[in-house]
């Protein structure tokens, strides 16, 4: 599932100011919602059908604080953490737990069973613990529209506002949350409900207060560190040598025969073995394990031995240095500690994994740093291409002359990549364009769009600390780029693939959080795979 926080426009439009608090903590922690004001209208009602396939109504349970979560009954995305988060919201209220009600509404409309919501009910432990709700897809899309969610099918899969409402014991809206993808994230988001949800009873019970709201840093694959294994002693992770990792939850099953997939992977232990391909270790995402119990029990189901060890990724550092968004999440790491390939888009076969494993480690040379070596490395490029590299890091006018520089390139693919300086995710990510395009400039031609900059010298004041082998062309409104950019910008950053015939051929919205992914979207719309 692809995440798109959508405007909740119903009801942000007439929110609150958080207080100063909530905004030191969104400060502090980036992978933390701290939470938007509503303006406490009554929340919508609505009747809809539990797991159970009982009837159960909101109005039901006026006088309690109710978390109503919009989850999708198929998610193994941030649903999950959501859902996480509720149940550690609850436990940190002890006694006054009792006075907070879990409830979900389903937000995926090709899964409306009763099946469907028992499932995942069911797999991640929350039977007994909320009440997790559909109906109708008509029904559900008047409560979805009623709340603000957006919910929509994006390349085969649900994307909906990650939304969790708080709603008061007399029925009022006062605060939504929009859960971040961030695994080490989910005790404090679940901290951070009960204190809400504390604030609006009666007693004023004081939650129990177990972590900081303090940013997490993530452990990456070029950190050396150890994790518990399952069955006892230790796991080693970290640069040294390639490694392939899968990243696993238990409540993958209701998707997959997950243990079978499990015992499948022993294949390719044993395949890597004999051709000196890099090994395998899965990661169990313990912190979002409905308990510590279940790893153990659902391994004791297994048809044999697994050939390969399992760790436990116990506080979610883990998953978040890799890059984890989803399960499973296949990983390869090089030897230098850095992603080379990733894959989220299920279990592969034993033969299919190996051929992605060794195209990977195929396509990955060092690049070159600093700009004379990545300039003499572009030496030699075809004309229209050598033109782009001899304007490295300018920044050129308008969006006439941008026109007219994808119409000369026609022919090669085109990267366009849409920045700014104010925006820190484009800085983040300006370091891997870099290096895709020292790497890939002979065959593709890489092309920055520099908008909504309020300053030709705030564009070039970045470029000179963020070299590329490419101009940008500054193009100050989106209006003007509405004839070069089809789909509309997005936010930024934004990349959109322009095909050898100038037409678009895949959006990347967002920032990329890795040099594989990116280098993987490089050679499957730029390169054809």
């Amino acid at each position: 599932m692809l995440l798109v926080v959508a405007a909740l426009a119903v009801l942000i439009a007439a929110r609150q100011s958080a207080g100063p608090s909530q905004a030191a903590y969104l400060a502090k922690n980036p992978e933390l919602d701290p939470g938007s004001a509503l303006s406490m209208r009554p929340a919508p009602g609505f009747t809809l059908t539990d797991e159970a396939g009982r009837p159960v109504s909101l109005s039901q349970f006026h006088g309690r604080v109710v978390l109503l979560a919009f989850n999708d009954a198929l998610c193994t995305t941030i649903s999950p953490l959501t859902t996480a988060a509720m149940l550690d919201a609850k436990r940190a209220l002890g006694a006054a737990g009792s006075q907070v009600q879990l409830l979900g509404v389903d937000a995926n409309p090709d899964a409306t069973s009763v099946a469907d919501v028992r499932s995942y009910t069911e797999v991640h432990g929350m039977l007994g613990a909320w009440h997790f709700l559909t109906g109708p897809r008509r029904e559900l899309a008047r409560i979805w529209h009623a709340y603000g969610i957006e919910d929509e099918i994006v390349a085969g899969q649900i994307d909906h506002t990650p939304a969790l409402f708080v709603i008061d014991p007399q029925g009022r809206l006062r605060r939504v949350y929009l859960t971040q993808q961030s695994y080490a994230a989910v005790p404090q988001l679940g901290e951070e409900l009960a204190r809400e949800a504390a604030g609006l009873l009666r007693r004023r019970p004081v939650a129990a207060a177990e972590v900081s709201y303090a940013p997490i840093s993530g452990i990456g694959p070029a950190q050396a560190a150890t994790l518990p294994r399952a069955g006892g002693g230790r796991v080693r992770i970290g640069p040294g040598s390639p490694r392939l990792f899968v990243f696993f939850a238990t409540w993958d099953r209701q998707l997959a025969p997950l243990g079978r997939e499990l015992v499948g992977l022993n294949g390719y232990a044993r395949m890597a073995a004999r051709e000196r391909l890099p090994g395998v270790s899965a990661i169990d995402e313990g912190s979002v394990e409905p308990s510590p119990a279940t790893l153990p029990a659902f391994l004791r189901t297994l048809s044999g031995p697994l050939a390969y060890p399992v760790a436990i990724d116990s506080s979610g550092r883990v998953a978040d240095g890799y890059e984890v968004q989803g399960e499973p999440w296949f990983v390869l790491v090089s030897a230098a500690g850095r992603i080379a390939w990733y894959d989220s888009s299920g279990w592969p076969t034993v033969t299919g994994l190996v051929r992605q494993v060794r195209a990977a480690l195929a396509r990955a040379p060092a690049a070159p740093t600093g700009a004379r070596r990545v300039l003499a490395a572009l030496a030699g490029s075809p004309a229209r291409l050598a033109a782009i590299h001899v304007q490295s890091s300018q920044l050129l006018g308008g969006a006439a002359a941008l026109r007219s520089r994808l119409r000369t390139l026609r022919g090669y693919p085109i990267v366009l990549n849409a920045w700014a300086s104010w925006c820190p995710a484009c800085k983040a990510e300006f370091g891997l364009l870099a290096s895709a395009a020292a790497r890939y400039g002979r065959r593709v031609a890489f092309l920055g769009v520099d908008t909504q900059d309020t300053s030709p010298q705030d564009a070039l004041a970045f470029l000179r600390g963020h070299f590329v082998s490419y101009p940008s062309y500054q193009v100050p409104s989106e209006a003007s780029l509405q004839a070069i950019w089809p789909p509309g910008i997005n936010g930024l950053p934004d990349t959109l693939f322009i095909d050898p015939g100038g037409h678009v051929a895949h959006v990347h919205i967002g920032e990329y959080a890795s040099q594989g992914s990116l280098d993987a979207d490089v050679q499957a719309y730029a390169l054809d795979g």
